[in-house]
């Protein structure tokens, strides 16, 4: 049976359209970096943190990284789940992949907003 995307528990229609939504805001997220570069004048340091500092930017940057961190965490999970077989070794990288995407995204939340 089906449940609904909101339930808590993992199940494959959740995954799906959690994949194909991350999918979308990433190629939303390209497609404003490109126009943004391509149509915004000369590119250097002063016209960089001009763009990054204003509050749109910094917003959709942030949900883009959470976008790419929930994109990334379904495909590992995916491949760590089909081809590591021993339960514990899979709890340990499964940990070490939660331990980095944390990272990235706190690394992500300081540079963005200067915590």
């Amino acid at each position: 049976m089906v449940k609904s995307i909101s339930s808590v528990g993992r199940n494959g229609v959740h995954d799906y359209l959690l994949i194909r939504a991350s999918g979308i805001l990433l190629t939303l997220y390209t497609l404003y970096m490109v126009c943004s570069i391509a149509f915004g004048g000369d590119i250097n340091y002063l016209s960089w943190t001009a763009f990054f500092s204003g509050t749109f930017t910094k917003v959709f940057t942030m949900i883009a990284l959470v976008a790419i961190l929930v994109h990334a965490w379904i495909g590992l999970w995916q491949v760590i789940t089909d081809y590591i077989k021993p339960a514990k070794l899979r709890a340990l990288v499964q940990f070490a992949v939660i331990v980095a995407l944390s990272a990235y995204f706190f690394s992500g939340l300081f540079i963005l907003w200067g915590v």
